[in-house]
């Protein structure tokens, strides 16, 4: 399609990225965000940009593992008991998923995806000298078991063998000099120098201030209803706030794409998994590197002037209450694996909702209902890592130029 006006609905990290890459590539672009760009889930999450996650959350063994903490007080998985035929849909979805073929099938998907990802994350920092403390210090999944600690081995073998890369095991005294702010007696960790991680509200501050600079029409507080057609095209996005037209269009609303279901002319298996966060001042004892505290699922993210706990996996329909036994499980959590965990200051709690699918692999695909409207959304607990590339794909495939990577393997209906 040749250059025109392009719409973006939806401001997170992925819409913002898909305004991006359509305005390097020529394109008048209007982005439309119901609330304020980056102020979803692309704002208080870890920030980690990490090939590691390259293995889906379905997998041989995921029913074993989790079916028995989503129903257990306290834990980080939940499902909070309700009628919703479209959630129990979507975990026998996720069950079916659960094979070694299409785990391994969701995997080279992913790598793709996220290793194009860092690289355009360095460009665009770079180009756009945005201050969001991009640090590449890799990431440290610690285990306080043993037997969890080795379980993970052959997944490793796995990920070097298929990409090249992977995890390094650390023990003991290695580990006790890497980070000092662990406690005696853990496992190990392994320790994946591939990662990185940024400040995610700072970087979509930055990401805005870009899009401002390059002529993008930033339209907040702007909720998109509908879209109007003419002969299998959209012309129009009907909002809260009149009437707008264009010549492509791109969903990218994350967690909120199955209530605009009537919009695409299909109703995508994406389901709210509710994740929460606390940020605070940088205390003294700051740990050195990300890390993941495995048994626990919950993630540390050390900024140069703060400090941010994050995990939890709730799924709660679109409850939006602060539930503050959620903060105080995160806390205790991660008290189980440091060596002496300060009091945290300035507390900032909060909660968003990741847009999860069952086999682990975004959409990005052209609406069924609509030639020239573009879906971008699904990419459970990896959208911070994967919005650039999918931003650079949804922009070569709206532009004709050879994407990048295969879209088949993001298609709807898959």
């Amino acid at each position: 399609m040749k250059p025109g006006k392009a719409i973006v609905i939806g401001g997170g990290v992925v819409g913002a990225s898909c305004a991006y890459e359509l305005a390097l590539r020529g394109w008048t672009v209007e982005l439309l965000e119901k609330g304020t760009v980056g102020g979803g889930c692309s704002h208080g999450n870890c920030g980690y940009v990490c090939p590691s996650h390259v293995y889906p959350l379905a997998k041989p063994g995921a029913i074993a593992s989790t079916l028995p903490l989503l129903f257990r007080r306290n834990s980080p998985f939940m499902i909070r008991p309700r009628v919703d035929v479209h959630l129990w849909g979507w975990l026998a979805r996720f069950a079916a998923s659960c094979t070694a073929a299409k785990a391994e099938d969701t995997s080279v998907a992913l790598h793709a995806l996220l290793i194009n990802g860092k690289i355009r994350y360095e460009e665009i920092v770079a180009a756009e000298r945005i201050d969001c403390g991009y640090e590449r210090k890799g990431c440290l999944f610690v285990y306080a078991d043993r037997a969890h600690l080795d379980a993970f081995g052959p997944t490793n073998e796995a990920i070097v063998r298929r990409f090249g890369y992977g995890g390094r095991l650390v023990r003991g005294d290695e580990l006790a000099a890497m980070e000092p702010t662990l406690r005696d007696g853990l496992a190990g960790a392994w320790y994946f120098e591939c990662d990185a991680h940024l400040r995610p509200d700072r970087y979509m501050s930055g990401l805005h201030a870009a899009l401002v600079r390059r002529g993008v029409v930033i339209r907040e507080g702007c909720e998109a209803k509908d879209l109007t057609g003419l002969g299998g095209r959209a012309v129009r996005a009907v909002t809260n706030h009149g009437e707008h037209g264009a010549d492509a269009f791109v969903v990218a609303t994350g967690a909120w794409t199955p209530k605009l279901s009537h919009m695409l002319g299909v109703k995508l298996p994406i389901v709210p998994g509710k994740g929460y966060s606390v940020t605070a001042r940088r205390p003294a004892r700051c740990p050195a590197y990300p890390m993941v505290f495995e048994e626990a699922r919950v993630a540390i993210t050390p900024f140069a002037d703060g400090y941010r706990l994050g995990s939890m996996m709730e799924f709660a329909g679109y409850d939006d209450s602060m539930r503050p036994e959620r903060i105080a499980l995160l806390k205790d959590s991660a008290a189980k694996y440091l060596r002496a965990p300060e009091p945290l200051d300035d507390e900032q709690p909060w909660f968003g909702w990741r847009p999860m699918v069952p086999d682990g692999k975004p959409f990005v695909d052209f609406s069924p209902r609509f030639g020239n409207v573009m879906v971008a959304a699904g990419h459970s607990m990896i959208g911070m890592s994967t919005g650039p590339g999918t931003g650079r794909l949804v922009a070569e495939m709206l532009s004709d130029d050879k994407p990048h990577l295969d879209p088949a393997w993001f298609r709807i209906g898959r």
